[in-house]
């Protein structure tokens, strides 16, 4: 599945809660508490990958794990659609970035008489 056949999908399951909430509870949700509710998928998450690494005992296991990772990839692709931020673009201009400011310090780890800040 490509990245925009899979922000498709999260607009799609995201336009079906605004449904629901909105009947429910007759409003859909801000921005904001979208971006709270991501945070308390994040702190399930890692509360799974300690439990994945013996640190804490956590129930559902492996499969708990996967689907909290995709609830995070669906919030981290629907924030992104309702900032209008395309991701394609920014991620690869971002990775650019981080692959070239590492390497740089890389290189000036080889270089013994070089110190970074």
């Amino acid at each position: 599945m490509s990245l925009d056949e899979m922000l498709q999908q999260a607009v799609r399951v995201h336009d079906l809660y605004d449904q629901l909430n909105r009947r429910e509870r007759g409003r859909v949700w801000t921005r904001e508490e979208f971006m709270l509710g991501f945070m308390g998928d994040v702190g399930d998450l890692a509360k799974l990958v300690m439990a994945e690494e013996g640190a804490r005992d956590m129930p559902g296991g492996r499969v708990a794990l996967e689907h909290e990772l995709a609830d995070c990839l669906w919030s981290v692709l629907i924030l992104a659609h309702r900032f209008d931020v395309d991701l394609k673009t920014v991620f690869g201009r971002t990775m650019t970035e981080l692959e070239t400011a590492i390497s740089v310090r890389l290189a000036g780890d080889e270089n013994p008489g070089h110190k970074q800040a």
